[in-house]
């Protein structure tokens, strides 16, 4: 009995390494897989080494070619990119499953000469039958029947015309590992069965081409989910066939990452769950910058107290042997937070730049703005680039400078204090006074402060909320000078008396 990892396991470290990205086009990307590819991107990146981006597409009835351009998509806006795969090429081409069928045939025939797998002829409900006949639970499954089956029975089924499976030879000692991130992990001898690797009729099931596919390859660090942990005993043993047979010289370390959990901590993120949708994070607004820094501490941590940090202190920094193995919590609210911050670190221009699609989006600016959308894009980026978390909350603030129609908001309204309409008669007055030349934020604030806070006695909230409602009909907006400032005298005071004419003075 063997209780020690296969010695020849890959000692790949620095250049050498090469690890992949290998998802199934099956609906739309999410965090969870997203979060796969970044570890793997980290990992390659920090190492030196290769990311190998290819598709498991052998599944007809769920794979799409949409899902499939959504993948590239999402990698493409996330910015992950990879050295060798689909869209790219490389040496090891095709990427693509569904063109690997002569490849699997081709390592079948090696397995089946080196007697590493077996025709199998039983079906389910012979294996189901010999199990109660033997008084063995039917959920132990197969039986390892047709093993030692002889030439003249396999000949007999042949002659009924039955078609076999390949099964393959599972080693009859204990299977271990070191895992990277969960360290040794032992498969007890006879914890699973000989398992089927090609169906009758050809069809190579993922348990053969996945393995197959990272050999070939020479995949030295499989990266992926901890649910997959189970599946890694068979890799083992098949692996083992396939360095027999000489397709490949050595085993791939395995490491396992935790479950990304739903907000309640309970359960694991659901592919329904809303915080699990790739494609409606971007359409809030979050930056690829943001949403990759928060996906990276989904189990893992720069160090203590610091959540907020580039991408490339990320892959200088990042080692999957320090990934945590315990579940990780999907927490929304410290998601967007620590997008803000990512908004935050923006070059001005940069972020102004960002913002244009969601401002059109919106219908707030033209799909190519107008040079005159442009300069107030640029102008007022500024005020909002330290109030927002997502980008989908611009147009909300800033919408108004590109209209001329106030809509107000309800809630703005029934802020409106008593003595709204004094408030915004003594605000014209004070700032007919201001020259339109020299209408800056700071002459508008000395202006509305003299007439408001030293003349009225009132306190800048009071003074000023029914101002922020005139110029951009919300209770919230950009700093208020500075939006008079942009929107210029003449608009200014039309606003101010607009409202005064809405909400007159109530007697």
């Amino acid at each position: 009995m063997s209780s020690s990892p296969d010695p020849r396991t890959t000692t790949a470290t620095g250049a050498d390494v090469r690890v992949r990205f290998c998802p199934s086009p099956t609906g739309l990307p999410h965090v969870g897989m997203i979060r796969t590819a970044l570890y793997n991107w980290a990992y390659a990146r920090h190492t030196g080494g290769k990311l190998i981006f290819r598709v498991e597409d052998t599944d007809a009835a769920r794979d799409s070619e949409e899902s499939y351009r959504q993948l590239v998509d999402a990698l493409t806006w996330l910015k992950i990119d990879w050295d060798e795969g689909v869209e790219v090429g490389g040496p090891h081409a095709p990427y693509r499953q569904s063109e690997r069928r002569e490849i699997y045939a081709g390592v079948l025939e090696q397995l089946i000469a080196a007697g590493a797998v077996y025709e199998s002829y039983s079906t389910a409900e012979e294996i189901d039958a010999r199990n109660e006949a033997a008084g063995r639970a039917k959920q132990l499954g197969y039986d390892n029947y047709d093993r030692t089956l002889t030439d003249e029975q396999r000949a007999a089924f042949r002659a009924d015309g039955r078609e076999p499976a390949w099964r393959l030879r599972v080693p009859d000692h204990d299977l271990t590992y070191v895992d990277l991130i969960r360290g040794s992990v032992t498969f007890p001898a006879g914890s699973f069965p000989d398992f089927v690797v090609v169906r009758a009729g050809g069809q190579p099931l993922y348990t053969f081409t996945n393995p197959v596919d990272d050999a070939l390859m020479g995949i030295t660090h499989v990266i992926r989910g901890e649910d997959l942990m189970p599946s890694t005993a068979r890799q083992l043993a098949l692996y083992s066939a396939l360095i027999d047979a000489g397709v490949t010289p050595f085993v791939p370390r395995f490491g396992h990452m935790p479950l990304v959990l739903g907000e309640t901590g309970t359960k694991k993120l659901s592919k329904r769950d809303p915080q699990a949708d790739l494609f409606l994070h971007r359409e809030r607004g979050f930056i690829h910058e943001g949403l990759l820094n928060y996906l990276a501490l989904l189990g893992w941590s720069i160090g203590p107290d610091r959540d907020v940090f580039s991408l490339d202190e990320f892959t200088a920094a990042f080692d999957i042997a320090d990934v945590n193995p315990n579940p990780a919590r999907f927490d929304q609210k410290k998601a967007e937070s620590i997008n803000g911050d990512h908004i935050r670190m923006l070059a001005p221009e940069d972020f102004a730049a960002r913002i244009v699609p969601y401002l059109a989006a919106a219908g707030v600016v033209g799909e190519e703005p107008t040079p005159q959308e442009s300069a107030m894009i640029a102008a007022a980026a500024p005020l909002v680039q330290e109030r927002v978390q997502v980008l989908g909350e611009v147009p909300g603030l800033l919408g108004f400078l590109f209209t001329n129609d106030v809509d107000y908001a309800d809630d703005a309204l029934g802020s409106l204090p008593a003595n709204a309409a004094e408030v915004l008669v003594a605000s014209v007055a004070a700032l007919e006074l201001v020259p339109a030349d020299e209408f800056t934020a700071a002459a508008v604030q000395e202006a509305l402060s003299g007439a408001l806070i030293d003349g009225l006695g009132l306190k800048p909230r009071v003074a000023y909320g029914p101002l922020r409602v005139a110029l951009s009909g919300r209770r919230i907006s950009p700093p208020l000078f500075e939006s008079m400032e942009l929107l210029g005298k003449s608009e200014s005071i039309r606003r101010l008396g607009a409202l005064v004419e809405a909400r007159p003075a109530e007697g």
